[in-house]
């Protein structure tokens, strides 16, 4: 929200001196984040100038420039070379004895753009003629500023060449931007936040809804006649509890809106439009009520409000046809047509033109919910809806419409019709019980009773305090101000005391751990090892959205009985396309691998460590406690059963080289091998030796998949090559290598302190067999025989060549190990080496029917 400096001061008591920054610091105090500050950044010399001279000079390049002369006082060339300011313009909406505004060499416009004398077009132009866009006043850029067109020719008459323009179109006015939460819609109006800076500097607030000259009639029965029905509300909210209706006929809408509006528009972010258009807006800038105006001649008689009708359409004034909802509230006429979406955005067929001559002025108060589920059903969000669905003062609806009326008929002429509507169906707020020793107990500073009661009344809240003394109670009845919807109970009371007095002036104070429980758990430290270790093998940590599409399990070829195939579905997705919980990270970090690739990265390695979702048909539903008192653990302990099995999972995937090639030799590219080792790497990190045997498991290649897991058979996960046609259904490059591992096994399996073993200072002693094992035997299972049958002084050992030929026969492959061995006491002799190598070829015959060469 944008607040113009001089629109505030009119609001509150500013100091003269006060400046823009030292406002946003008072609105921080009371909890509006700055955003910015906007303005005053212009410097002279900005002067009044009169067109003395047009010389039109086509240009080869088919433009046409004026050549200029402009008189601007006593400044520029007339001091220095006794004669007028030569400026070059390309602009053509003005003539000689146009008053117009000229910054000179020297001058300083917004954006730090500083001008100075320059050659273009064959001339020195010393200075420019400015547009509203280059001075901040809006966005038209297509011609400079003619004061008589904007100023009007009465406020113009007065205006002589050297004028201080800065000072006459209050170009040194600063605009504080707020950030304004939810919570504070009150705040999306200056009268809001003239409210909080008062509230923050004790300053006086002049309220413009109650200013002397706006006087507010009392309804009558000569006003428009308005319905109000609402035959589906929602949560039994009505849509709307308050419709005015104002009617001014005889109204010029072409007339130009005055120019301080159009500035105070232009402040605040809104681009001027028509007299009608204008005054709605900057009522609602002012007061925070959204208004709209409808051409009276179009309307049947009356205007009301009901549920739209499935299959209902209504254009609406972006010119785009929308298909309604049955939630949605409409503004109809007595026909029961359709005129707008209530509180979002008005329709095309009753919008004020150049020829309307008779304005209906609805202000209404509708329902927070209604508006915003319409706003988001047809993604239009405007700046009425911003504010009704964020709460707006139900108090000021009538003032609003007055306030419009009065600008209306001062600016455009016409007659106010004597006849006032206001359909008041509001419910009277109750007051509340409020403990005052609240904010004290939840905040831990002192707040004494007298400070609790003065903030209360301070923010506009009316309290009753108990009869009699009230000796030793500390509770109050509270009434909260009718712009404040989101003040319902204690605790919301408790953060106004806090934020008034200050959130600087509570300390920031470090929570101390238990002492038997400093530190990380066993958990995140083991999370944190595994995340290191994939960072360290050169892979990339990437985070993706944990929702998948139906379709997905069908391109990752997975069974049809396959578990993973069991997702939970949500009932409101972010995307109807991506409404189930993967079961599996791949099942994501696979599309941000392909978005990678397709984005130009040839070379991705990456890994993601996140939670995957797991259905159980065994899964009950959990039940919903009511809100007056706090769940029994009966009920809670139902309401975590119910919540399905969330382990937590590493996955990594990597496509292209993971060696770059260049004059020191080829790359090479990622294989299976690779996806396994890094699996490897984990499990060693942890203080794991994972075992790896083949296997066959989707989305990898029946060939090129291996299974990790743990020295008692636990399954901790799957790496390998990913099947070729899989990764032509997900757009991956082929041979793209992938894998996955379930943390919490890892966790679990690493969970009892290891006693450290003392290390050998004898020397190794290596030794090489090659054994002939059947195609089909796993190169996995010779080494765990081999591992089996050396024994304990066996320190390693590692396949170093896979042979397959005429020598070894058909459908038999030779497997090449190194085996290194190192005892604790001694020095290992050659026949004690040759005897443990021999144990271990034994075990392998007897295991796998291997036979040595």
């Amino acid at each position: 929200m944008h607040a113009p400096v001089s629109w505030l001061r009119e609001l509150a008591d500013v100091p003269a001196d006060a400046t823009g920054e030292d406002i946003a610091a008072a609105l921080v105090r009371v909890g509006l984040e700055e955003e910015g500050l906007h303005g005053g950044d212009i410097s002279g010399p900005l002067v009044v100038g009169r067109v003395l001279s047009v010389e039109p000079e086509p240009q080869k390049n088919g433009k046409t420039i004026n050549w200029c002369t402009v008189d601007v006082g006593e400044h520029g060339q007339r001091l220095t070379e006794g004669k007028p300011q030569e400026i070059v313009c390309g602009a053509h909406n003005f003539g000689v004895g146009d008053l117009v505004v000229c910054v000179l060499p020297g001058g300083v416009l917004p954006g730090g753009f500083q001008i100075s004398a320059r050659k273009t077009y064959g001339h020195v132009s010393n200075g420019m003629i400015c547009s509203q866009a280059e001075l901040g006043l809006g966005d038209d850029h297509s011609g400079i500023i003619v004061l008589t067109e904007l100023l009007g020719a009465d406020a113009a008459a007065d205006l002589k060449p050297g004028d201080d323009a800065i000072a006459l179109l209050d170009l040194a006015d600063e605009v504080v931007e707020v950030n304004v939460t939810p919570d504070r819609g009150y705040c999306f109006s200056l009268r809001g936040i003239a409210r909080e800076y008062a509230l923050s500097t004790g300053a006086a607030f002049h309220d413009p809804a109650e200013a002397p000259d706006l006087v507010v009639p009392q309804a009558n029965d000569h006003g428009y006649a308005v319905h109000l029905t609402d035959d589906a509300p929602l949560g039994g909210r009505a849509g709307c509890d308050r419709y005015v209706a104002r009617v001014v006929r005889g109204v010029d809408v072409t007339a130009a809106s005055p120019a301080w509006m159009r500035k105070r528009l232009t402040q605040v972010g809104m681009r001027p439009i028509s007299l009608a258009v204008d005054v709605t807006n900057y009522v609602m800038m002012l007061l925070g009520q959204p208004l709209h105006a409808f051409d009276l001649d179009t309307l049947s008689g009356s205007v009301g409000t009901r549920r739209a009708r499935a299959g209902e359409k209504l254009t609406t004034l972006d010119d785009v046809e929308r298909l309604l909802d049955p939630e949605d509230l409409l503004i109809v006429d007595g026909a029961d047509t359709p005129l707008a979406i209530a509180g979002v955005m008005g329709g095309a067929t009753s919008e004020v033109t150049g020829t309307t001559t008779n304005v209906l002025i609805e202000a209404a108060h509708f329902d927070p919910i209604t508006v915003a589920r319409s706003s988001r059903r047809h993604r239009l969000t405007t700046e009425a809806s911003k504010r009704f669905e964020r709460g707006v003062d139900h108090a000021v609806t009538a003032a609003a419409a007055q306030l419009a009326v009065d600008l209306l008929v001062g600016h455009g002429g016409g007659t106010a019709d004597e006849g006032v509507t206001d359909v008041d169906l509001r419910v009277a707020a109750e007051p509340f019980e409020f403990d005052t020793t609240l904010p004290t107990r939840y905040i831990g500073l002192d707040y004494p009773r007298a400070e609790v009661l003065t903030t209360l009344r301070a923010i506009g809240c009316e309290v009753v305090e108990p009869a009699g003394d009230g000796a030793g109670d500390t509770h109050v009845a509270v009434l909260p101000p009718s712009w404040r919807p989101d003040l319902t109970d204690g605790p919301e009371l408790v953060e106004e005391v806090a934020r008034v007095r200050g959130y600087d002036q509570i300390p920031s104070v470090l929570p101390q751990p238990k002492a038997a429980g400093r530190g990380l758990t066993h958990g995140q430290r083991i999370r944190r090892v595994v995340a290191t270790t994939l960072a360290h093998q050169g892979l990339v940590e990437v985070l993706s959205y944990p929702f998948v599409a139906p379709s997905l399990f069908d391109r990752l070829a997975l069974p049809a009985d396959d578990e993973r195939r069991a997702a939970v579905r949500l009932v409101n997705p972010l995307s109807d396309e991506a409404p189930l919980m993967r079961t599996s990270v791949l099942d994501t970090l696979l599309d941000t691998l392909r978005r990678n690739v397709a984005r130009g990265s040839r070379d991705v390695a990456v890994y993601e460590i996140g939670l995957v979702t797991r259905a159980s048909s065994a899964r009950t539903s959990a039940p919903v406690p009511g809100i007056e008192a706090r769940p029994d653990d009966a009920t809670l302990a139902a309401i975590l059963g119910a919540v399905p099995a969330q382990p937590r999972h590493a996955a990594y995937a990597a496509a292209g080289e993971l060696e770059r090639g260049g004059p020191w030799g080829p790359g090479r590219q990622a294989e299976a091998a690779d996806a396994v080792a890094w699996a490897l790497a984990v499990g060693r990190s942890v203080g794991l030796e994972l075992v790896v045997s083949a296997t066959d498991r989707a989305p990898w290649h029946p060939g090129r998949c291996a299974q990790l897991a743990l020295a008692d058979g636990t399954v901790v996960g799957h790496a390998g090559e990913l099947h070729p046609k899989v990764t032509s259904a997900l757009e991956l490059p082929p041979r793209t290598v992938a894998g996955e591992l379930d943390v919490d096994v890892l966790v679990a399996a690493t969970g009892v302190p290891l006693d450290a073993r003392a290390l050998s200072t004898y020397p190794l002693a290596h030794t090489d067999v090659a054994l002939v094992v059947d195609e089909q035997v796993a190169a996995g299972d010779v080494e765990s025989a081999l591992r089996a049958g050396a024994g304990e002084s066996l320190e390693s050992v590692v396949l170093f060549d896979v042979y397959r030929g005429e020598q070894v026969g058909e459908g038999r492959k030779s497997l090449a190990y190194r085996l290194t061995f190192r005892a604790a006491d001694r020095t290992l002799t050659t026949d004690e080496v040759s005897a443990l190598r021999d144990r271990a070829v034994a075990e392998a015959a007897t295991r796998t029917g291997a036979s040595q060469r």
